[in-house]
């Protein structure tokens, strides 16, 4: 099967509209309506003003972060050498990870502005991030990049105009935007529709985004500059993966110990 040819941007005339800004786009729009919607069942701490605010903060989180997480734990040394290339996050290279940190210090001076809890303002995001993860990675098969190892499977694909040894490929981007963005999504908006204890919420979100990236990098290709680090499956995003299942496993049995 060929993957779809998809131009990675829109033209408006004399304007170029990348679909991967799109996709961010969809996924901040997405976090702000759902977030009106949690808000109303806690309108003694939340309202439209403060939700508003709230993913502001995180999306200067997340690009801030994102793009500086992937200069330092992917391709520190090619942008040592272009630097203004960090500009130009419409081409893509923006790590989760790194994202996920932007995020956290956003949310963390929010929090203070608020007079809010960390893992209040955690647990209140949670369910809010996964369509945005999905749609990143709908924008990462858009720009054919990203994509799996080799495959016989019926549905692989092969990137033509990205991929210049033109194999059948895993379509990992679309697995990432089924497990990391639908089913997380499912798993915490059903599981945050009543009071859970605090951290419970985020001990959830951190231990399935860190289960569903590590399965779904046994099928994706490393990046080309650094590879498998160890066995000869031991990618990037196994090890950034690792604090996250274990961080998961911690919050979640500290919660438990709730009332």
């Amino acid at each position: 099967m060929v993957a779809p040819d998809i131009q990675p941007y829109i033209e408006l005339g004399p304007l170029k509209i990348h679909w991967y800004g799109v996709m961010y786009l969809i996924g901040f729009v997405a976090a702000w309506w759902l977030g009106l919607q949690r808000a109303k069942r806690d309108p003694e701490n939340w309202d439209e003003e403060k939700v508003s605010d709230l993913i502001f903060y995180a999306a200067i989180g997340v690009i801030l972060g994102g793009r500086l997480g992937y200069v330092l734990f992917y391709d520190f040394a090619a942008y040592l050498d272009n630097p203004l290339a960090m500009l130009k996050v419409w081409q893509g290279g923006m790590s989760f990870h790194g994202g996920l940190l932007g995020v956290l210090v956003a949310l963390w001076l929010y929090g203070r502005k608020i007079g809010q809890g960390f893992f209040q303002i955690t647990d209140f995001v949670a369910p809010l991030v996964p369509i945005g993860l999905g749609t990143g990675r709908i924008g990462n098969f858009i720009n054919g990049e990203l994509w799996g190892r080799e495959t016989d499977m019926p549905w692989g694909m092969i990137f033509t105009h990205t991929d210049p040894q033109l194999l059948t490929r895993h379509p990992s981007q679309l697995y990432e935007a089924l497990l990391e963005g639908v089913i997380l999504f499912l798993i915490l908006w059903l599981y945050s529709r009543r009071h859970r204890p605090t951290m419970a919420v985020s001990a959830l979100f951190l231990l399935f985004y860190g289960l569903f990236r590590s399965i779904v990098e046994f099928f994706r290709v490393p990046d080309a500059h650094i590879g498998y680090l160890a066995f000869d499956w031991l990618t990037m995003g196994h090890l950034l993966s690792l604090p996250m299942l274990l961080l998961g496993i911690l919050f979640w049995l500290k919660a438990q110990r709730q009332p």
